[in-house]
């Protein structure tokens, strides 16, 4: 009898933590989902329940607003994505997400005493939060707030913060955001200077040097 007890417990304690689910709160345009062990999509409606391995399809011109405990994803549209993993436990919520193409918005926002995990798995890139909001395209990252772990199928993790934004090199590298910032404060070509060069021009003693290099 004690051991069909402790067995009950275990087994309690097993859906606690992987019957989570996720809801459709909003949606506008074509969303189609196909819930798992289904073969066609269906039109999804706000209040449709999204679980484990369930797939969502935005369409040109459409957007859906998932709810997934204290995360909230934004699907943009022309976007699929894809719950891979959705639980909780002892506090803590862990939502993994397989970004197959288009860009989502992510908002985690747990409360006091809590803890919310949520990764964003790309073809090329990975981002994962605790606690941030941050747009995601499976190839460039752009941060609103907080700080995102970002890497890609090549070379270490950066670390992203509010403001600032990062993306996957032809290499599969996670670009500096340091580099990307400072991308936008360059000058433009000077005029007749060929893209695939470099011009530097330095004064000494009222002497003007100019120097013209490949990049």
């Amino acid at each position: 009898m004690k051991r069909i007890i402790i067995f009950m417990v275990i087994l309690f304690c097993a859906v606690q933590v992987f019957a989570q689910n996720g809801m459709i709160r909003e949606l506008s345009g074509t969303v189609e989902i196909k819930h798992a062990g289904q073969v066609n999509f269906t039109a999804a409606k706000a209040g449709d329940q999204v679980a484990r391995d369930t797939i969502i399809s935005t369409g040109f011109k459409s957007t859906a607003l998932i709810v997934v405990g204290n995360v909230v994803l934004t699907v943009r549209p022309l976007t699929r994505l894809s719950l891979s993993e959705i639980s909780a436990s002892a506090g803590t919520e862990t939502i993994n997400v397989n970004l197959q193409t288009g860009r989502v918005r992510v908002d985690v926002s747990p409360p006091a005493g809590t803890r919310s995990n949520a990764t964003i798995h790309g073809p090329t890139a990975t981002a994962s939060v605790r606690g941030t909001s941050f747009e995601f395209d499976t190839q460039v990252l752009v941060v609103l707030e907080g700080t995102v772990t970002f890497q890609g199928t090549a070379g270490t993790a950066m670390l992203v913060s509010a403001g600032s934004s990062s993306e996957v090199t032809v290499t599969g590298h996670a670009a500096d955001p340091i580099d990307i910032d400072a991308a936008e404060f360059r000058p433009p070509p000077m005029a007749g200077v060929q893209s695939g060069y470099r011009a530097a021009v330095t004064i000494v003693r009222g002497s003007v040097n100019f120097v013209l290099e490949l990049k």
